[in-house]
């Protein structure tokens, strides 16, 4: 039955369609940029010169903020949208992948106001405290994209009509 949640949980491969697997196809390019901030979080944990390296992390986390901002908007504003009219946004799926969004933008957006007045005159700890942020962030998206690929995507695929997909592809684009 087309909208049933339980209908839609299926272990066979699903096909996207355009729209679900433009959303799909924007991933390995922030999730190699989560690989180079986790990179950089490492370093300062472990690092003899985390001033330096520390200092890398903040333009690190603007430009990929900025390449997730309107992702993350094509997807609450417009598929997550389109599928609480099926499904609801309250509990489910839907309202654990907005709770993710929050999340991972909350501890981002932390990180940034925290760093902005600089951090030159941060502590050893204190890098540390402000790196785990962006880790946090980042373990939290790394795991938000795979149930995105995993399950949402597909139950969306499942769920929308073609014409609703035909109007997700042109509004996300």
């Amino acid at each position: 039955m087309q909208g049933c949640a339980s209908s839609m949980l299926g272990n066979e491969p699903v096909q996207l369609s355009t729209g679900l697997q433009q959303l799909k196809n924007e991933h390995p390019s922030l999730l190699a940029k989560i690989d180079g901030l986790l990179d950089i979080c490492t370093k300062v944990e472990n690092s003899e010169n985390k001033d330096e390296i520390f200092k890398t992390l903040r333009p690190a986390v603007e430009e990929f903020f900025a390449e997730l901002a309107p992702h993350s908007e094509r997807e609450e504003g417009v598929l997550f949208e389109m599928m609480a009219v099926y499904i609801g946004r309250e509990t489910g799926p839907i309202a654990v992948m907005e709770y993710e969004h929050d999340q991972a933008k909350t501890l981002i957006g932390t990180f940034l106001e925290h760093t902005e007045q600089g951090y030159d005159s941060y502590t050893v700890e204190k890098m540390i405290e402000h790196a785990g942020l962006v880790k946090q962030a980042s373990y939290t998206l790394i795991d938000h994209f795979s149930k995105e690929e995993n399950i949402l995507f597909p139950m969306a695929e499942k769920m929308l009509t073609d014409q609703e997909k035909e109007d997700l592809l042109k509004r996300i684009q």
